[in-house]
């Protein structure tokens, strides 16, 4: 490939940062779900083969056993699952559409959670929950995203008075200066996004603890199936191979609930917490990736202009071809003697490209005169442009400038 080519090339092939991110995390994404997949088929497929196995076996004895065609106890299996469906099992278990029910299930659909244990079944139960839910599942986000604001700046509270305290006690900070002083000593200081991920994996890590201690004999679960149980609700994927609170009675029934409540609860906004802190993380990650692509494609570039450079370069001492009244073919003006010799250091620039970069300036120019007009100015700085956090939606927009590696000071 040509020099001018390869340039050519580079240049069509730059995209925008944001979109890079984007099509990155999503390459990584199918990735991972490739190599979960991989995983857990091969350490869940040869258990489900002996479950099918099993149970075939089982449904020919109990069909030999009783005289009973496989058809129809085939349909009468059909049979319980329906009934399974709309809350009938063998085991005694509280009703599933009397008010705490279905304050139960209201929760887990609110929460995203969804266990799938309570369904509605009639139309009309079908229908209120797509509405139901689309107004809930929206503020409970908003709950979430209010929480995570408020845990943030509680962090940072805490872990700059803790900052403040080991500087008074190296030496560093006299004891005598007042506390408002010594905050304004540490005006630009934000708590780092690894000590925040630190201290949100160790409180869902405590309260997981604390859950599984409590739902291990209530329920008569294995605590490993606890654990099991607390990540499954805690990050609202709620898959209701395991469900807490369904038997009809328990020992002291009412302080059990209204425990499994305040667990789920601050489980579920702790989780939410840490996977936005990770994300900043992730994101990190995405853009040392994209700086490394970056800084090999602007090699091959660079190497494209500096060869393109030398081509079109002027040497000294080389003479220029003229014209028939005395001017170059490219010059509009007289030729000065004095610039005849100058070394040009790299290719020059086309009246398009000065045009276009002129009308650039000229419609950001409009955009940022239209939002001042308007009140709401945009700034943008640099130094977060670089890091790649600059501005943001959702829980991202929360966390912007509040850590140091989103901060504008960085």
């Amino acid at each position: 490939m040509m020099p001018a080519q390869r340039l050519q090339g580079c240049r069509s092939l730059h995209i925008n940062e944001d979109n890079g991110r984007f099509l990155l995390l999503a390459v990584l994404i199918i990735v991972y779900l490739l190599c979960g997949a991989a995983v857990f088929s091969a350490i869940e497929r040869p258990s489900e083969l002996r479950a099918h196995g099993r149970w075939n076996r089982t449904l020919l004895n109990f069909s030999d056993t009783f005289n009973i065609s496989v058809q129809d106890l085939s349909s009468f299996l059909k049979e319980y699952e329906a009934a399974i469906a709309a809350g009938v099992r063998v085991d005694a278990l509280r009703p599933r559409w009397d008010f705490t029910g279905a304050f139960y299930f209201v929760g887990t659909v609110v929460s995203t959670i969804g266990f799938g244990m309570t369904t509605p079944v009639t139309i009309a139960g079908k229908i209120f929950l797509i509405f139901y839910g689309l107004l809930g599942c929206a503020a409970t986000i908003l709950f979430f995203n209010l929480f995570l604001e408020r845990i943030i700046t509680l962090l940072a509270v805490v872990m700059k008075a803790v900052r403040l305290r080991r500087l008074r006690t190296s030496g560093l900070l006299p004891p005598g200066i007042c506390q408002d002083f010594a905050a304004s000593t540490l005006p630009g200081w934000k708590p780092s996004v690894y000590h925040v991920m630190l201290i949100l994996g160790l409180s869902a890590i405590v309260i997981s603890c604390c859950a599984s201690a409590m739902y291990t004999p209530v329920e008569g679960w294995a605590y490993l199936d606890s654990l099991y149980f607390c990540f499954v609700t805690f990050s609202t994927i709620g898959f209701g191979d395991l469900v807490s609170s369904q038997n009809a009675a328990y020992g002291y029934q009412g302080l059990y609930r209204l425990a499994n409540f305040i667990f789920i609860l601050t489980g579920v906004c702790c989780i939410y917490s840490l996977f936005n802190v990770i994300s900043i993380v992730i994101k990190q990650v995405l853009n040392w990736m994209l700086g490394k692509m970056s800084c090999l494609c602007c090699q091959r570039c660079s190497k494209a202009n500096a060869f393109l450079g030398r081509r079109n370069a002027i040497r000294p001492g080389s003479r220029l071809r003229r014209g028939r009244f005395g001017r170059t073919p490219d010059s509009d003006g007289p030729c000065d003697s004095d610039t005849e010799g100058r070394r040009l250091s790299g290719e020059m620039i086309s009246m398009r490209d000065l045009t276009g970069s002129n009308k650039i300036s000229l419609a950001i120019m409009q955009k940022q005169l239209s939002e001042s007009a308007n009140g709401y100015p945009r700034t943008v700085c640099g130094s977060s442009r670089q890091n790649g956090f600059s501005g943001g939606v959702g829980a991202l927009g929360i966390m912007n400038n509040r850590l140091a590696e989103t901060s504008d000071s960085r």
